[in-house]
């Protein structure tokens, strides 16, 4: 009981910060919300930050154990880094707004969007390079390549993940698909090991 409350007061502030943004959510938003009175609100979180915290947690979480679950699949690795290279393009698009109204709300909380990126970000580099240290030993990446590709990775999908977030893709008329084909066929063309 205690952790379904919980878990169902964050559920409500996410939902909540998304649509109204973190400074328009007061508590008593998320206790009308989520059926709950402001004192069982207290009885978890201290104070909206403490609840902002716990679901900037909790989205992150949710990043990594879907990339995790691609990592820890049965596919040979190629098979495994477009996959995770294609969920990553997918997780972003799942949570960056869809429509003008929402951009401009999320454009007000895109600090909390880039915390909860810097918070998988570590996680993220940490599952990535089990992805590339398992292709390496099967002999399907290049020691090299694989080494250069996690630090261009991480740039690469910061901008990704900023231009996606404030529609500059559509502004330079670029398909967010057509972005997402091309690094993944530029990433996987790079790393294969070449034979001698």
């Amino acid at each position: 009981m205690v952790s379904k409350t919980r878990d169902k007061l964050i559920e409500v502030a996410r939902q909540l910060f998304a649509y109204k943004g973190v400074e328009n959510t007061t508590m008593n938003d998320i206790a009308a919300a989520s059926d709950k009175g402001r004192r069982t609100i207290y009885i978890y979180f201290k104070n909206k930050r403490e609840i902002y915290n716990a679901v900037v947690e909790r989205q992150s979480d949710v990043v990594i154990s879907r990339l995790r679950a691609v990592v820890d699949s049965e596919k040979p690795p190629m098979e495994k880094l477009v996959a995770y290279l294609m969920l990553r393009f997918d997780i972003l698009s799942e949570t960056a707004p869809k429509h003008e109204r929402h951009r401009l709300i999320f454009s007000r909380d895109h600090r909390r969007m880039e915390r909860i990126q810097r918070l998988a970000l570590a996680k993220e580099r940490e599952l990535f390079s089990v992805l590339l240290k398992q292709g390496i030993a099967e002999g399907v990446f290049d020691s090299e390549q694989a080494r250069r590709l996690t630090s261009f990775l991480t740039v690469t999908f910061t901008g990704v993940d900023s231009c996606q977030l404030q529609g500059a893709f559509e502004l330079n008329g670029l398909q967010i698909e057509d972005v997402r084909d091309n690094l993944i066929k530029f990433v996987t063309e790079g790393i294969k090991k070449q034979p001698n």
